[in-house]
């Protein structure tokens, strides 16, 4: 039998029992005169083949349990023995026997034997110690109520628990003081969870329950409690059976592991010394203490290192006191002026705890209880930085040994936040003017958009971050627009910024599409991360997690094509309506994560659109609702205030009204924008020829290239370098790709040439012999214009070359 359901199973008769048992009359010689059906079944003999036999001749080991030698079945001194029968079918059994005398006077039946399987009452032996057990031996406390929900039976566990015997009649709640249901989902009250026990038959399993027992009155238990409902044999209910495992300790365990979880995603948030002492007292009031203290070292207050055994104990800063509240002084602490100085007993519990730089208790015996204080040093590795106090007034214990290990825990934890704060004040004005020295000076001014932008660096109480943007002019008058941030602050955020900006402008000028470019960033990244993995037990680049935003604008087509790396999604003004709404764009990870693709969309955008770039600086921060922010952004955009000059509002001026309303104090993260208004190329300024791959094309293409130049008014030698460009690119195209060709002027700042095909090879530069006939012809592209290069597209690759257009 399972000992799952063995109470399920069980018969509490036993096999032995006289309604179950297989039965024998022996007469006063052992021999058989009667046999019952039981005893039929269980041997095999009917009857009359067993009726007049002695029973002895049934034995096949006269043996007992233990080995030693028993009298045969129903002899007068066998009271319970197991022997080992022979079955009619010539198998043995074990047997397990007993008897009643019926007769003393020798005549006619003499013993009643009943007999039943060894295994089978063996089991039912085992299931009564079991229960025995559970009453007298069990940890589990056992009780069981009537219909009324009154105690008519406990275990000795329940009463060892409770110390009190007199529970006759006690209904469920009146059994400790103070009790309260801690586990949620249930009724107010035990006798109420009991009656919906009682009336639906679901089983309640591990209720939590709080109180006070009669065996300690003066301290609060925790018990696992269960109930199940008690039934006869046809289902009728009959009462509710309780059982209660205390887990006083078990539950306090939980409670302080509990408070460290908390403790660790909530203590540390930010470098604000400030807000790290109201996180550490949220974190531990009410339910380790009632009130907390934060105390620093003036010099902490200033980002300075204290040294060891030169700190003056008795002086301090408090920037904490009491229950958690308001927030206190937001940004960075600046000087000890800003916070109220503390002067501490040279024989306080402060003072001797920096001094002994070890935790010390402090109880004092109150009215109502005990009064108890437990100061914490924060500790470094070089020398402690204040002091945290944790005091107990109404709490209904005082402070004990794994209270004192939960205290250092969360204190170590404020530590380590606080040090950093404290070393990122010193870092601040490095990293500050880092960054504004890695950050572009000046945009260049480009035909085909406007652009105005502004950075905001964090204030001094968080630091500066690794925000940036950047504008770069790429071939055929094309735009790259970035923005980006790195994670963190300070000179390594900084220097992290500097070097992801200058890969980008390096890429960029491969002229790869957004998302190609973001793939070779994040695999720029790894693989420096795997290098310094490599060489380093740990790696720590800053680079890993940046998130980054790349368009290209084509002011030819009006089209952008954008991709992100976990950045938030730009925001596009309508030239016309004025709506402010957010491009779709295909979310790719961070930087450096790797996992995901990167997909480019492509958005088709009108002339005069403004395309607003930033980083969630802009629109995020501490105590600011992301939604509500990223509103009232678009209701910036969306103003349309006069212009004196009749045109559209300078962006200079829209970006300074975001940063008034949006940021209109310090800032405790770096934000950037870039507003960027479109512009389209006339058709007058643009050129384009579809070709066919002949040999017989080039010198149409010559014409068709001299001519526009001549329309367009330039001078003589421009028309000759011009038509020399012409011929060898196009000449190119015909002899080492296949398909139509196509060849686009474009006068911009420069006069550019773009002759496309359907090729992916790269033509590359190189010096020909003097008896070479042949491979001089890009050696001449690169010495007489100013600028060439080649960039891949979907259907091939364009080669372009610029040349510089005469002063007017």
């Amino acid at each position: 039998m399972s000992a799952v359901y063995a109470a399920e199973d069980a018969d509490f008769r036993g096999p032995l029992d006289v309604t179950k048992a297989a039965t024998a009359v022996l007469d006063a010689d052992g021999t058989i005169v009667g046999w019952g059906p039981a005893a039929y079944a269980l041997l095999g003999y009917p009857p009359q083949e067993a009726v007049g036999r002695p029973l002895r001749t049934f034995v096949a080991d006269r043996a007992g349990r233990d080995g030693s030698v028993t009298s045969p079945p129903g002899a007068a001194r066998a009271r319970h023995e197991l022997f080992r029968m022979r079955h009619r079918d010539g198998h043995h059994i074990r047997v397990a026997t007993a008897s009643l005398p019926l007769s003393h006077t020798g005549a006619g039946p003499s013993r009643l034997l009943f007999m039943a399987d060894a295994d089978e009452t063996e089991r039912w032996e085992a299931l009564q110690s079991m229960l025995r057990g559970l009453a007298t031996e069990s940890p589990v406390g056992l009780a069981i109520y009537d219909l009324d929900l009154l105690v008519v039976w406990t275990n000795r566990a329940l009463y060892r628990e409770m110390g009190n015997s007199q529970y006759a009649g006690l209904g469920p709640d009146e059994m400790v003081t103070e009790g309260e249901i801690l586990s949620a989902g249930y009724p107010d009250t035990l006798e109420e969870t009991m009656r919906r026990v009682l009336d639906t038959g679901d089983p309640v399993i591990e209720l939590h329950y709080s109180g006070r027992p009669p065996s300690d009155p003066e301290h609060d238990h925790v018990w696992s409690c269960s109930y199940y409902r008690l039934e006869d044999s046809n289902g009728t209910p009959l009462g509710v059976c309780e059982e209660t495992v205390d887990i006083t300790d078990r539950y306090l365990a939980q409670q302080r592991l509990d408070l460290l979880v908390r403790a660790g995603a909530r203590v540390g948030t930010s470098l604000d010394m400030t807000r790290t002492a109201q996180e550490l007292a949220t974190v531990a009031v009410p339910q380790f203490s009632d009130s907390v203290t934060v105390d620093l070292i003036d010099v902490v207050l200033r980002g300075e290192q204290p040294v060891p055994g030169t700190a003056n104990a008795k002086r301090v800063v408090r920037v904490w006191e009491g229950s958690p509240g308001p927030p206190g002084p937001s940004g960075s602490p600046g000087p000890p002026g800003r916070f109220r100085t503390i002067v501490h007993a040279a024989d306080s519990l402060q003072a001797r705890c920096l001094a002994d730089e070890s935790p010390v208790l402090e109880r004092s015996a109150r009215a109502g209880g005990t009064h108890s204080r437990l100061a914490v040093p924060l500790l470094t590795e070089a020398a402690p930085l204040g002091v945290v106090t944790f005091s107990r007034d109404s709490h209904p214990d005082a402070f004990e040994t794994g209270d004192l290990i939960v205290a250092e825990e969360l204190v170590a934890r404020a530590a380590v936040s606080i040090d950093n704060a404290r070393r990122f004040t010193r870092e601040h004005a490095a990293a500050l003017t880092l960054q504004r020295s890695l950050l572009p000076r000046h945009l260049p001014r480009l035909t085909g958009v406007d652009v105005a932008h502004r950075y905001l660096p964090a204030d001094t109480g968080a630091g500066v971050g690794g925000d940036w943007y950047d504008v770069i002019a790429l071939s055929g008058t094309r735009v790259g627009l970035v923005v980006g941030d790195v994670v963190g602050h300070g000179v390594r955020a900084a220097a992290t910024m500097g070097r992801i900006r200058t890969s980008v402008r390096a890429l960029a000028r491969l002229d790869l599409p957004p998302d190609e470019l973001l793939t070779r960033l994040d695999e720029l990244i790894t693989h420096d991360a795997h290098e310094q993995a490599s060489v380093e037990a740990e790696t720590d680049d800053a680079a890993l997690g940046v998130t980054c935003l790349y368009a290209v604008y084509d002011p030819v087509t009006g089209k952008c094509s954008m991709a992100r790396a976990g950045h938030p999604l730009p925001s596009v003004v309508d030239p016309v309506t004025g709506a402010v709404t957010q491009l779709d764009l295909p979310a790719g990870p961070p930087l450096g994560l790797g996992g995901l693709p990167f997909e480019s969309a492509d958005h088709t955008l009108p002339e005069g659109s403004v395309i607003a770039l930033y980083t969630d600086g802009l629109v995020q921060g501490r105590g600011r609702d992301r939604d509500a922010e990223l509103e009232a952004l678009h209701g910036v955009l969306a103003e349309r205030p006069p212009s004196p000059a009749g045109g559209p509002p300078p962006l200079d001026d829209l970006c300074e009204r975001i940063v008034d309303t949006l940021l209109p104090g310090p800032v405790d993260d770096d934000a950037a924008i870039l507003l960027v208004r479109t512009r389209v190329l006339d058709s007058h300024e643009v050129a384009a020829w579809d070709l066919s791959d002949e040999p017989a094309v080039v010198g149409r293409a010559r014409a068709l290239a001299t001519g526009q130049v001549d329309a367009w008014g330039l001078d003589g030698e421009l028309s000759f370098t011009t038509e020399l460009v012409v011929s060898e690119l196009v000449t190119n195209a015909i002899r080492y790709a296949s398909g139509p060709v196509q060849l686009r002027l474009i006068r911009d700042r420069t006069l550019i040439c773009e002759v496309s095909d359907t090729g992916h090879t790269s033509p590359h530069l190189r010096r020909a012999g003097n008896d070479d006939e042949g491979g001089r012809g890009l050696f001449l592209i690169a010495q007489m214009t100013q600028h060439w290069g080649t960039r891949y597209t979907a259907t091939g690759k364009t080669i372009w070359a610029e040349q510089p257009l005469p002063p007017p």
